[in-house]
């Protein structure tokens, strides 16, 4: 009997303080962000909050989700740990009480939590693990310009988390095949320039700007249509479904306007789509679970639906898997 990767634990977490629009930006960018991007406030950190407080926060709620106190393997998935050495995983893995497991940060963008379900899946095929969490985290706002005007009103901080159990292929809850793929040639669209060996072996003085991720916007939109299009479809494929057939797609939520384009691009029904990006912001790596539990815990997405999930983040990466939704699983928010 060949192996998949069965989802049995969902979890997620938002930091308590709710930033409104106006809080960050003006009266007419607020209008703007509202209308274009779709974002009406945000979570945000506390003073001395870290991307590790919000992942423990999350992978327990995936493990009491799950019913389980111990796994095999820890992935965390995101653009912020807490200190660039060591990796922020091991300190999380302790904190949630699972000792001396493996433990890695994974770093692909607003894609990481699919892609660390990819490696996770590959951890059960291969028999190197029975059962993985996978928790993506990230506190974009710390590393957010608050006096840029293209990146301050768009990114919010969260944390989500699965677990993911060695099970018969094809059984409910089980990851499709990962489609996933990266344009490293389009890396500066999404960028922090400063903190890295190269910026620091070059010897040069850095701007404070340069301490803060910057964006083409124009450039991340029309790369995120086609990417996430093509991933969707080829996902599907795979799958051995038809778009039709797709109950809810669970889109990264970094732009509505991005999803609204997909949407149109693939002629999918927009009322399949879930959305939480008016409330919580573009959470990065944490965008799908965050949605995937309040979706769940909604009744959104219920026990039977075919889910197609899709992300696309800096890199440039982008990522798309499938599951039939299991009826016995129950998120914790």
């Amino acid at each position: 009997m060949s192996k998949g990767a069965v989802l049995t634990g969902l979890g997620s977490w938002l930091p308590p303080t709710q930033v409104p629009n106006r809080a960050v930006v003006s009266e007419r960018l607020d209008r703007l962000v509202r209308e274009r991007i779709g974002i009406r406030s945000r979570h945000c950190v506390g003073p001395g909050m870290a991307t590790g407080d919000m992942a423990v926060e999350a992978g327990t709620r995936a493990l009491k989700s799950a019913g389980v106190e111990q796994v095999d393997a820890l992935v965390l998935a995101t653009t912020t740990p807490d200190r660039p050495v060591p990796a922020t995983a091991p300190d999380v893995a302790s904190r949630l009480g699972l000792g001396t497991v493996a433990a890695f940060d994974l770093g692909a963008g607003c894609s990481g939590f699919l892609y660390g379900c990819g490696v996770a899946g590959g951890l059960i095929a291969s028999g190197t693990a029975r059962r993985v969490l996978v928790i993506a985290a990230d506190s974009m706002t710390t590393i957010t310009d608050p006096k840029d005007p293209s990146t301050a009103p768009i990114f919010g901080d969260g944390a989500g988390a699965v677990v993911l159990e060695c099970g018969a292929a094809g059984a409910p809850g089980t990851l499709g095949p990962m489609v996933w793929g990266s344009d490293g040639e389009l890396g500066d669209a999404i960028v922090m320039p400063a903190g890295g060996s190269r910026q620091r072996s070059a010897g040069t003085e850095t701007a404070p700007s340069d301490h803060f991720v910057h964006m083409r916007g124009t450039d991340v939109f029309r790369h995120a249509v086609r990417r996430m299009s093509q991933a969707a479809r080829e996902a599907v494929r795979c799958a051995g479904w038809s778009l039709a057939e797709v109950d809810r797609f669970i889109a990264h939520q970094g732009n509505a306007a991005i999803a609204a384009a997909v949407a149109d691009t693939l002629r999918f029904p927009p009322d399949r789509m879930p959305s939480n990006i008016a409330s919580v912001g573009n959470t990065a790596a944490a965008s799908i679970p965050l949605l995937l539990a309040e979706a769940a815990v909604s009744g959104t997405v219920r026990g039977g639906d075919k889910v197609l999930l899709v992300a696309f983040g800096s890199g440039l990466t982008w990522a798309a898997t499938t599951l039939t939704w299991p009826t016995d699983l129950s998120a914790l928010r």
